[in-house]
């Protein structure tokens, strides 16, 4: 087989498991799963952007926040239905990603990271001085009457499994076919060496942001569905870990690999809810299992076994 079939079976089969998986999942770990392939979508969306065109961010719960914020302002106070509510995070959230790529990458290296961390507290900030609309930390509450699509209850288990595996689906086949295409080639050459990238003729700028508002787009798709899905719009979303959290995914289970987001969102979700239920000090074993991993797996799960087995993963 070639190395083309290999990575479409690879991924081909990831997705018809997880759609077989819904079949005999008990319903804890069966909505896990949803949750799961929602937050790794959201890794994906910061993969793009950390792990291929080499940008480091520290402030992506702006973009999750907008979308989920999008679509949840859109339902509350727009009596908007679903798919409405989804079409006003997406644009809510590539018209933010668009403003910071503009401004945030006039800066470089840990100028970057900071101005991208504070337009994140600044959108926290913002959410927490509007709370008469956005409730704040309290957040808003979606009702079970307005998460109806066509007949379809996304609240019910089964309806919000397939809509979370839809939406995953979506957004890692569209970035396996992007980081294929020449796009991805370029913000692969971007990411290792700028100036060589740029000496070729590549408006650097461009792509740059390009991948700033590709990235946005899909954190954003995101957060509007965690919300959509999961009943739930609150500001903790926008907060600085929710910006922490999708670049350990991404680390843990490889940067600039397409699998690594999911492996990692995985690995990280059940290490955190398995030792919970151990002891109180669960971020103390999710800290020691990331330095560990960090000391022996610097390229992630997935980027070892790209080193060390399938030369051929993308």
């Amino acid at each position: 087989m070639s190395d083309r079939g290999k990575v479409l079976a690879l991924h081909g089969g990831l997705l018809l498991l997880l759609f077989a998986l819904q079949f005999v999942l008990p319903a804890y770990h069966h909505g896990n799963l949803a949750r799961i392939m929602v937050l790794a979508t959201f890794a994906i969306g910061y993969n793009v952007m950390f792990g291929y065109a080499g940008l480091l961010s520290l402030g992506h719960a702006l973009f999750f926040a907008a979308g989920m914020y999008g679509m949840g302002l859109a339902m509350q106070y727009g009596g908007t239905g679903p798919v409405a509510a989804m079409v006003v995070g997406l644009v809510v959230s590539v018209v933010v990603a668009l403003v910071v790529g503009l401004l945030a990458l006039r800066t470089a290296g840990v100028g970057f990271m900071i101005v991208t961390l504070m337009f994140a507290q600044a959108g926290y900030l913002t959410i927490l001085y509007f709370g008469t609309y956005t409730r704040g930390d309290e957040g808003l509450v979606l009702q079970q009457a307005q998460r109806m699509l066509g007949g379809i209850d996304l609240s019910q288990p089964g309806a919000r499994y397939f809509a979370a595996l839809s939406l995953f689906a979506v957004c890692l086949m569209a970035t396996l076919a992007l980081v294929r295409a020449p796009f991805g080639k370029v913000l692969i050459a971007i990411r290792e060496n700028e100036e060589r990238a740029r000496m070729l003729g590549y408006d650097v700028f461009r792509y740059k942001l390009a991948a700033v508002v590709i990235s946005g787009t899909i954190c954003g798709a995101a957060g509007a569905a965690y919300g959509l899905l999961f009943g739930y719009v609150g500001a903790t979303f926008a907060s600085v870990q929710y910006s922490i959290f999708p670049l350990l995914w991404v680390l843990l289970g490889g940067a600039g690999t397409v699998l690594g987001p999911f492996v990692g969102t995985l690995f990280m979700f059940y290490l955190i809810d398995l030792s919970s239920a151990v002891t109180s000090a669960y971020m103390l074993v999710a800290g020691v299992a990331l330095v560990l991993l960090t000391l022996f797996a610097p390229q992630g799960l997935v980027g070892e076994i790209r080193d060390r087995i399938w030369r051929w993963l993308p």
